[in-house]
């Protein structure tokens, strides 16, 4: 390879850093490869969505059971809320049946 190559690549990884990210390899099998790609490039990402994917695949991986109220804190993060919906309706008795 020549000089100006590892120039560029030296270039290449110090931008990366200054960004906070850094190339690794790992091993996996073949079929995983796309998933191990789409799941690097999302946390890679300076978003909430990447931080909550990160404690979800960490609390997995430790094993740790779910905290308790996940059910309520993904119903208060809907964009329903303060919709203001009418969600009642009217009470009817049905209808006779001949049997």
């Amino acid at each position: 390879m020549g000089s100006s190559q590892k120039r560029a690549i030296q270039n290449y990884r110090s931008r990366l850093g200054e960004r906070g990210l850094a190339r690794f390899e790992v091993l996996g099998r073949d079929a995983d490869r796309d998933l191990i790609r789409s799941l690097a490039r999302r946390l890679s990402e300076d978003t909430p969505e990447a931080s909550e994917l990160r404690a979800a695949v960490s609390r997995s991986i430790a094993g740790e059971p779910p905290k308790p109220g996940g059910i309520l804190a993904a119903l208060r993060r809907s964009p329903l809320v303060d919709a203001e919906l009418d969600l009642s309706r009217p009470r009817e008795e049905g209808r006779k049946v001949d049997l």
